[in-house]
């Protein structure tokens, strides 16, 4: 039986993830689909969704991960029946996929030994580069997994039910529930879309339901927030590090601010960093307070037109890391 036909029997369960890793120890070279470090909901579901579009192509497809998921990921994978990718550090002398990235800094550090097919992303086009051509889906919308989406209707494939609700789950938190700037009228569409497939009656309740997994801090060690949603960037040479935390109610983090805060000190200095910013995000108040530690004490106020207080600042209507934050840092960096 060809491998498609066997994927393609089991795309409601666990079974679909425990048939992908037997078959890739029978398979000499699989190509691996493989998201950023610190992986999010966008990088996982990304992975999962695309490894399944490639394999029903025809091109057998496993899905991977860079490190350790975060709770609401692990909520999304359980509520769909999915076990976790494989966790897959090195890619020396493989095929992959890139997902949720195109940034040297956040991929596989043996990215350069590696040959890469394709990336799939909705950031800024970062500094990846190959030496063979590849396949490039790369659009302004809020979500990986809605140009995977895009990319299912284009090879007319049918999209699983368990894929469809991950994917879904996935622009939802990427785009905080509609909210971000980011969010385009193209992810909304696909939620609609995704959420038919699913069977969701009301995917905004689900989203909820994620951020308040999100929301759940207590008894989570400080170093393990700071870097559940991190990525390191480097700006004209300087490297930066930013990282978001997104609740339904800042007050979570009163007992823990002087934690976080000494944390990212720490991680700065651990890791040669120019700059480390943490941001937390209250969804319902739809802005964000900035934690910053620099080796420019004016960063927030040349970036932002904000100068911090203690380390700290409110920024009003500010949700999304890679719309609001990176561009203006870029800016500042680039003088």
């Amino acid at each position: 039986m060809a491998l498609t036909r066997l994927f393609a029997i089991y795309p409601s369960n666990k079974e679909f993830g425990r048939i992908q890793k037997n078959l890739r120890r029978a398979l000499l070279m699989p190509n691996y689909v493989v998201g950023h470090k610190i992986p999010d909901s966008d990088s996982i579901c990304s992975a999962i969704a695309l490894s399944y579009l490639k394999t029903t192509l025809g091109e057998e497809t496993v899905p991977a991960r860079l490190g350790e998921l975060t709770p609401e990921t692990l909520f999304i994978l359980d509520k769909f029946g999915f076990e976790q990718p494989e966790l897959k550090t090195s890619y020396a002398g493989e095929s992959l996929y890139i997902v949720d990235h195109s940034e040297r800094t956040q991929g596989p550090d043996d990215i350069d030994d590696a040959t890469i097919l394709g990336i799939i992303d909705h950031h800024k086009l970062g500094d990846i580069t190959t030496s063979t051509p590849l396949e490039i889906w790369v659009r302004p919308v809020g979500c990986t997994n809605t140009i995977i989406k895009m990319m299912y209707d284009f090879h007319n494939v049918e999209i699983p039910k368990n894929i469809a609700g991950a994917m879904m789950c996935a622009i939802l938190s990427d785009t905080v529930i509609f909210k971000s700037p980011t969010c385009t009228t193209a992810d909304i569409k696909c939620v609609e879309a995704l959420a038919e497939i699913a069977g969701i009656e009301n995917p905004k309740d689900l989203g909820m339901d994620m951020f308040k997994v999100k929301s759940a801090v207590d008894g989570t060690p400080v170093r393990d927030l700071v870097l559940r949603d991190f990525k390191d960037f480097d700006m004209n040479g300087n490297l930066v590090g930013i990282g978001q935390l997104e609740v339904i109610d800042l007050a979570i983090f009163d007992n823990m601010k002087a934690d976080l805060e000494a944390d990212i000190a720490k991680l700065k200095a651990e890791g040669n960093r120019h700059s480390v910013l943490l941001l937390l995000t209250d969804i319902m108040k739809e802005g964000s307070e900035l934690l910053v530690v620099s080796d420019n004490d004016n960063l927030s106020l040349e970036a932002f037109g904000e100068a911090t207080t203690d380390g700290k600042v409110w920024l009003d209507g500010v949700l999304s890391r890679k719309k609001q934050v990176v561009p203006p840092l870029q800016g500042v960096f680039a003088k």
